[in-house]
């Protein structure tokens, strides 16, 4: 057993979850690093984190991994619900297979993993759930359509679950990335030119894949440990805020989309993106 503060981390074996693993250690939390590749987290030893495998599509992972860290510590005192990804696609291209998919490991996965550890925080009367959604999560993008409404998922349900928990002393924070040097533009790039590289949305497609791996993307974004910064403040804080939306593009974009009206917003993201319109789209759309 441990009197130290214990966190439980997914998505640990890279980007943000990687980052905030080490930031949590070095803050001084007893550290569980989860994710599918667990071979990649062996060098967070090095830091005293304990590398944990689980996947969060698999109920008898999930439930394992979680009763370690009960079986270890006797506690759970933060869960960061990170593991995540990007499938990007025309909503007429993305097989419901894959959509499905991004839902179980974005949305599913973070709540049945939330619901595995809430009976402890409750015996204990304290305890803090973080959600990393994105900005993603308030604003769209092209060929997002799939991506975008887990992220607008895990705010809602972070919005009910805050004031369901309250009364046992059970804070819930969402953290809202911008643009963050990780693994993840690739991976939405290869998923979109996977399926709309091609066809009607091809120029569409492109784009944004262009776009999601340019080098200006790439040099304009902020580093994991920002992210990882802000949920090590935010869980650290004795009256955390609910959200922080942190990182490249955060603020201004989701600001952006609260006071633009649609269309004019939709024009705004259509030329940052590099999307074509007019009759190139016009006439790209017609192809069948």
């Amino acid at each position: 057993m441990t009197t130290s503060t214990v966190a439980l981390v997914t998505g640990g074996s890279s980007g943000i979850g990687e980052s905030t693993a080490i930031t949590l250690a070095e803050a001084g939390f007893t550290v569980y690093a989860a994710a599918r590749r667990v071979e990649r987290m062996s060098h967070l030893t090095d830091h005293g984190i304990r590398p944990l495998s689980m996947d969060v599509t698999s109920e008898e992972s999930m439930r394992a991994g979680v009763q370690r860290v009960l079986d270890e510590t006797g506690r759970v005192d933060v869960l960061v619900n990170n593991a995540g990804y990007g499938s990007y696609g025309a909503l007429e291209d993305v097989p419901l297979e894959e959509a499905r998919a991004q839902f179980e490991v974005n949305v599913f996965g973070a709540a049945r993993l939330t619901q595995l550890v809430l009976p402890v925080m409750r015996a204990q009367c304290s305890g803090k759930v973080v959600n990393v959604t994105s900005m993603g999560g308030k604003i769209p993008t092209p060929l997002g359509a799939w991506y975008h409404a887990t992220k607008y998922a895990l705010e809602a349900i972070s919005d009910c679950l805050r004031m369901e928990v309250k009364p046992f002393g059970i804070d819930v924070i969402v953290i809202e990335p911008g643009g963050i040097r990780t693994e993840w533009p690739g991976i939405a790039a290869e998923k979109v030119r996977a399926v709309s590289s091609e066809g009607p949305y091809s120029p569409q497609g492109n784009a944004v894949a262009e776009s999601l791996t340019s080098e200006s993307t790439q040099k304009r974004s902020s580093e994991p440990t920002v992210i990882a910064r802000a949920i090590t403040k935010a869980v650290t804080a004795r009256r955390p805020k609910t959200r922080y939306a942190v990182g490249f593009g955060a603020k201004p974009m989701i600001f952006l989309h609260d006071v633009l009206p649609d269309r004019a917003f939709d024009s705004f993201i259509q030329r940052a993106t590099g999307m074509p319109r007019g009759e190139a789209a016009i006439a790209a759309g017609t192809q069948r």
